[in-house]
């Protein structure tokens, strides 16, 4: 019977071949042969890498942290490492580099994200509290040096240690940690949406958008967790500037919950409803009739209220807007692009965040995050040039449900005012 799909025709079977018949093989190489390749092959590349090494140990003030790093996790991969023919230098990577780079040595900024005038700023901030954590084995300046080239490149505690002289890898997960604390407890005030407000509303008046207080959103931080699923990650809920500086951050939220639930136990959500101590200024004069509190302005995650105004939804497909919702939609889609780009210079200076994290890390990734976000607005502070803009990634609004409940009537006339405006200026121009 023909198999499925078969033809039905029998096929001829054909005759075995004898022995006699059968096509003779070339011989192959002796065994003694083979040995003797190997071992050249072996040779070869011990030579190549024993090079490698002597070339990494030579140059590596002057290679790129991309390239030593890459050349680096080569030569680790190959299963038998030879000992360098070069013996390693006296002093650490990092010792080396204090005593060689001039102030204005691009190195620094290419190695640390910071020139050395804010490396040294930062140091002489960081050292007092950080002597009470480490031990006398690791100098500030070496574990926060270690600190920031881990956090700028991803790089390991076994990559870390030899370059800024620390003993072993733990002693660099030590002095990682240590500093993440320290910047934590030292530079929290930088972050700090109850001060200097007169200056945000005013950097917000330059994009037209009158007593505007900040921009609310989240970043998406990935985590390898069975518990948030296959793209699993943390959710990092932030309020920005006009100038993508962070002015409140609540961070460590898992994907799985939903955004309106993380805002509403957040502080800055408690500090304005709850204690009512933040946005309870002045209102700003639209017109003879129309005046706004202060305000955020908010993703459609969130729900409006009063002091956070989301845009226009339609209701549905067929709906249209009108030119006053069009123009504070479009306004609103910039000024959300503020966050994205915050959190988007945050990953691309500090490549370590861009990273999934696996899961037993997950209960101090959230510090790591903030230490990131806390060192990005130190930068600013100190005028260090920003990555480019085009890496923000802004979070699209299919990734984070729409806000479903009911919204607050007080909050659509505020908006519905605010768009008016927004409408008014535009037809002026």
């Amino acid at each position: 019977m023909a198999a499925a799909g078969g033809s039905s025709k029998s096929t001829a079977q054909k005759a075995p071949i004898s022995p006699k018949s059968a096509p003779k093989c070339k011989p192959g190489r002796p065994r003694n042969q083979n040995k003797h390749l190997t071992k050249q092959l072996i040779s070869l590349l011990s030579s190549a890498t024993s090079a490698a090494h002597s070339f990494l140990t030579q140059n590596d003030l002057l290679l790129l942290p991309s390239q030593s790093l890459s050349l680096e996790y080569f030569l680790s991969s190959i299963p038998f490492s030879p000992s360098p023919s070069l013996s390693p230098p006296s002093q650490s990577f990092f010792y080396r580099l204090l005593s060689s780079a001039s102030d204005f040595d691009p190195r620094w900024c290419q190695i640390f994200r910071m020139s050395k005038q804010t490396f040294t700023s930062l140091l002489s901030l960081l050292s007092p509290s950080l002597l009470s954590f480490l031990p006398s084995s690791i100098p500030p300046d070496s574990a926060i040096a270690a600190t920031l080239f881990r956090l700028a490149h991803g790089a390991s505690y076994e990559s870390v240690a030899p370059r800024f002289g620390l003993d072993s890898p733990a002693a660099a997960c030590l002095a990682f940690y240590s500093v993440c604390k320290t910047v934590n407890e030292k530079l929290g005030d930088l972050v700090d949406f109850g001060r200097d407000l007169e200056r945000i509303v005013m950097g917000f008046e330059w994009i037209s958008l009158p007593n505007c207080c900040g921009v609310l959103g989240f970043g998406k931080f990935g985590v390898e967790s069975e518990l948030l699923g296959k793209n699993g990650s943390l959710l990092v809920q932030a309020l920005v500037d006009s100038e993508g500086r962070f002015l409140d951050i609540s961070a460590g939220w898992p994907c799985t919950m939903k955004p309106e639930s993380i805002f509403t136990q957040t502080k800055l959500y408690s500090r304005v409803e709850g204690s009512r101590e933040l946005l309870n200024g002045a209102c700003y004069q639209l017109s003879e009739s129309n005046s706004i509190p202060q305000y955020i302005l908010g993703d459609s995650c969130f729900p409006l209220l009063p002091w956070l105004l989301t845009p226009f939804i339609r209701p549905n497909e067929e709906d249209s807007f009108g030119s006053a919702e069009r123009e504070f939609n479009a306004a609103h889609s910039r000024a959300m692009g503020l966050v994205g780009n915050a959190f988007g210079r945050v990953k691309a200076r500090w490549q370590l965040l861009a990273r999934r994290w696996k899961e037993d890390c997950v209960e101090i990734f959230p510090f790591v995050i903030v230490m990131g976000c806390l060192l990005h607005n130190f930068l600013i502070k100190y005028s260090e040039p920003l990555p480019e803009e085009s890496v923000g990634r802004i979070l699209r609004e299919e990734e984070l449900p729409v806000f479903e409940g009911e919204a607050d009537e007080k909050g659509e006339r505020t908006r519905y005012a605010l768009a008016k405006h927004l409408s008014w200026v535009s037809m002026r121009r």
